[in-house]
């Protein structure tokens, strides 16, 4: 635990984008939180969900294993995936302890606590609610889906997400973490599905226009099929707006170099491609732009540089 006096940041999110960003932030002098979506209704997650009446543990998961200090066999037990074929089939052991320390504890979030406590974990993670819900998706269409692992299947423009049942509950500690802190940091990831799910909630919106931090959205590098294909940056920043208002956000953070070629060509076989950053568009909508190359260029596959977004976000304190 970090002393009372270091300065509160709260990330925001879920998807692959967040564990990334949370992997740098750990070992800063910061009392960090993490506020994480239980929106996911695939895969194990899914299917624990509907089989044990608790909120999708994934994305906890992954969290937890970016913010351990444990052993990295415990951490590569954490993370491991049974193979497909039988009972324990795509189950993976973290969803189960996961699972497992919520019956024991009988809730969700004290399930939680203690396997950070058992996994050494740095900062406090917050699930968004203590409860499952359901995402849905109105499309520009007019048509209605159900479901996080089905919203972006459709491939069609999403006009807005929603969830249900309402009211949801949020978590009060998470609601307490963002009316507190210091900095808080809207995460790469998912924009419909992993990263709007948690500020739609009124009362986690209306703590965000409370709070005195600044909050600062990371821009996704590429776009996402079925989510944002063709957004740019301020297309991101819009639909931020368009759900929340346009009072919750006060700057983003870009990534300014050209994309290598390597990548693009990765990334075409998913329908994806970099996010054009329309830099003056941005700023005419109030936002400051805050650019960097912040890209890991050792990676295989296009990732946020946790190492140089921590020592920036640092740096805005």
């Amino acid at each position: 635990m970090g002393n009372s006096t270091e300065p509160r940041v709260v990330v925001i999110g879920g998807g692959t984008g967040m564990p990334v960003l949370l992997r740098g932030l750990k070992d800063l002098p910061i009392h960090l939180s993490a506020i994480v979506t239980v929106a996911d209704d695939g895969g194990s997650s899914g299917r624990l969900r509907t089989e044990l009446a608790i909120p999708a543990p994934g994305d906890i998961r992954n969290v937890v294993a970016a913010l351990s200090d444990a052993e990295p066999m415990l951490l590569d037990l954490f993370q491991h995936r049974f193979a497909e074929g039988n009972g324990l089939s795509g189950h993976s052991m973290g969803n189960l302890l996961l699972a497992a320390m919520a019956s024991m504890t009988g809730d969700f979030y004290r399930g939680i606590k203690e396997i950070s406590r058992v996994l050494n974990v740095r900062g406090e993670i917050y699930p968004i609610a203590n409860h499952s819900m359901n995402l849905h998706a109105e499309m520009e269409d007019g048509t209605v889906v159900t479901g996080e692992s089905q919203i972006p299947k459709q491939n069609k423009k999403i006009k807005r997400v929603y969830v249900s049942p309402t009211p949801v509950q949020p978590l009060p500690e998470a609601v307490h973490a963002i009316k507190s802190a210091d900095l808080i940091i809207i995460s790469p990831g998912s924009l419909y599905t992993s990263i709007l799910p948690n500020i739609i909630i009124p009362e986690i919106g209306e703590a965000l226009r409370e709070t005195k931090a600044d909050v600062t959205y990371i821009c996704n590098v590429m776009t996402q099929e079925g989510e944002t294909s063709e957004y740019t940056a301020a297309d991101h920043l819009q639909a931020l707006f368009d759900h929340i208002g346009n009072d919750v956000i006060q700057s983003v953070v870009v990534h300014n170099q050209p994309i290598e070629q390597k990548y693009k060509k990765a990334y075409a076989r998913e329908n994806a491609e970099p996010v054009i950053y329309d830099i003056d568009r941005i700023k005419s909508m109030g936002i400051k732009v805050i650019e960097e190359d912040i890209i890991d260029h050792s990676q295989p596959m296009l990732r946020h540089d946790t190492s140089k977004l921590a020592q920036l976000l640092h740096s805005m304190l």
